[in-house]
């Protein structure tokens, strides 16, 4: 019955504001959502989570390589999944989220993220969720964190907690967005520091963090809040006792 109501209800939405598609701009048909069939049949995804080592994933830890430099200690492999490559009018799909505060959208992909996560072999052993922090600044004139709306639904998909909290951006960086990556790692380097440790992450410590963010391009910003993690609970776990692996909706193929 309450089905049937739904469907009655957004078909008369439909005759008054016609949804369409976020990829191709095609007018949805009544039982499409977010991309028509076609589109959602097209997505590009990645199959990353199948596997322990991908371009996403080594573009990653040789970041984190970078950062320990010469003082580099053994610390657990981290993985990096992207649900999708950030290619043609897939990118709308992010985009409508942190842009234009398309949560609907944003969650329901959060979902498929957090499912083909629950799938994967390497992923079982998550014992929390973090959000890629924004600066309080910009949380302030957007409204929310793009990353934490992710965070949750993957969280949930998981059944572990979200921990926003955890990591907070200790000073504003200019956007990544046109920068190589030279420039984009000397802008986040110290950008994130830890926030704020639940009692409950002390008496029972964390083995397998998920980092979560929208979109992974050279992987500076993560392989920033890693070591951010790492450095601020290294009183409670050693490097070498915690795995923190990376996962968002898109990632740019390299």
């Amino acid at each position: 019955m309450i089905d049937k109501l739904v469907s009655s209800l957004r078909a008369v939405a439909d005759l008054v504001m016609p949804r369409i598609c976020l990829c191709c701009g095609r007018e949805l048909e009544l039982w499409e959502e977010h991309l028509c069939q076609s589109c959602m049949e097209d997505l590009p995804r990645t199959r990353y989570w199948k596997l322990r080592e991908n371009p996403m994933a080594e573009a990653y830890n040789h970041l984190i390589q970078m950062n320990m430099g010469e003082d580099a200690h053994y610390q657990p492999y981290g993985y990096a999944v992207a649900l999708y490559f950030y290619r043609g009018g897939f990118r709308h799909i992010s985009k409508s989220l942190k842009y234009k505060r398309n949560f609907e959208t944003g969650r329901c992909f959060a979902r498929l993220l957090g499912r083909s996560l629950a799938e994967s072999p390497y992923f079982g052993d998550v014992d929390l969720v973090v959000p890629v922090p924004l600066h309080w600044m910009r949380r302030w004139q957007r409204g929310y964190n793009q990353a934490e709306i992710i965070a949750r639904e993957v969280a949930r998909e998981l059944g572990v907690e979200c921990c926003p909290e955890l990591v907070v951006r200790a000073r504003r960086t200019r956007t990544q967005t046109h920068l190589h990556i030279e420039g984009r790692t000397r802008n986040v380097a110290g950008a994130f520091c830890i926030g704020k440790i639940p009692p409950r992450l002390a008496a029972v410590a964390p083995r397998h963090i998920l980092l979560i963010d929208d979109v992974f391009t050279t992987g500076a910003t993560a392989a920033s809040c890693e070591a951010a993690i790492h450095a601020g609970l290294s009183t409670i776990i050693p490097p070498a006792h915690l795995r923190i692996s990376i996962a968002t909706l898109a990632c740019v193929e390299r």
